[in-house]
């Protein structure tokens, strides 16, 4: 076996894990590259039978376009459930104050979604994409992840994960968080989407785009969302997308990878993570992923 077999194992054996282990699971699903992974990984798990969870997804209303018609599609020609919850619903619902400033975001605010849908359905597990390399509060989560009945994550609070043994026994109310591709990285995606040939949405590949210029040189995406000012520089640039957040916080990257073979060959010459390089929430603080996964976010 060479490293993705043994990855590819590893996560299906996780899959199968959450399936033996938990009673109502789910697959969190965004028509990005890591969870387009995790749904390939599942067909290798489970077919010919039909997966043992539904696909939930958490729209934030920012979502770029491209990532919201994959999804769609890819639910279609699988003809596996899909569940759809809406952050602008639970804004209205629970009187909650919308992201605010030149680029506002509703990451934080995906939380009271996911905490809310999981209450609905009393999920007990949500299988997501997230990986240890992506960013350093998610690299201290073991596979299986404990969360609270108020779905919050405490770090002190791991469990051991020895000879991969997963622990999933849980009390009534609380859930847990599964992340089978967490010993992958952005470089191992890559090159098992080119092994898998595993189609993706066009928008991580090069192409041209209007691009508002920061300060600090990031090609944030211009949408109606953004308000635009006079001070604003607008360039044309080709770029892509190494990661398909909230568009309102995501940035592009200068590129000329149009394909996967391109990205592979970019990746390895990059020193800078996927989120470091792109995601404006989290730079808003050093510990700003961790308080808001210590606040139920995924």
């Amino acid at each position: 076996m060479d490293y993705l077999d043994q990855l590819e194992a590893e996560a299906i054996y996780i899959l199968r894990e959450v399936a033996g282990q938990f009673d109502r699971p789910a697959l969190l699903f965004s028509g990005g590259k890591d969870s387009i992974c995790l749904v390939h990984l599942a067909l290798k798990a489970f077919r010919p039978g039909k997966f043992p969870f539904p696909l939930v997804h958490v729209d934030t209303g920012h979502n770029f376009q491209e990532a919201l018609d994959y999804r769609d599609l890819l639910a279609k020609q699988l003809d596996e459930k899909l569940i759809v919850r809406y952050v602008e619903d639970t804004i209205k619902a629970k009187n909650l104050q919308d992201g605010k400033g030149k680029f506002p975001s509703r990451n934080g605010l995906q939380t009271y979604t996911l905490l809310d849908v999981i209450e609905e359905f009393e999920f007990d597990a949500c299988i997501g994409g997230a990986r240890r390399d992506e960013e350093k509060a998610r690299a201290k989560e073991r596979i299986f992840s404990v969360r609270d009945e108020f779905g919050q994550w405490d770090p002190k609070k791991q469990r051991p994960e020895i000879w991969n043994i997963y622990n999933g026994k849980i009390d009534k109310g609380e859930n847990v968080r599964v992340f089978p591709i967490s010993n992958w990285t952005e470089l191992d995606v890559w090159n098992y989407i080119k092994r898998e040939n595993i189609v993706l949405p066009s928008i991580y590949f090069t192409h041209e785009r209007e691009c508002i210029l920061t300060e600090n040189g990031q090609l944030m995406n211009t949408n109606k969302f953004v308000e635009l000012d006079e001070n604003d520089v607008i360039v044309t640039k080709n770029v892509r997308y190494r990661t398909v957040g909230d568009m309102t916080c995501t940035s592009a990257v200068e590129s000329e990878a149009y394909t996967v073979d391109d990205i592979i060959s970019e990746i390895k010459e990059t020193k800078i993570s996927e989120r470091g390089a792109t995601r404006m929430d989290d730079r808003v603080s050093e510990a700003a992923m961790e308080d808001r996964k210590k606040g139920g976010y995924f």
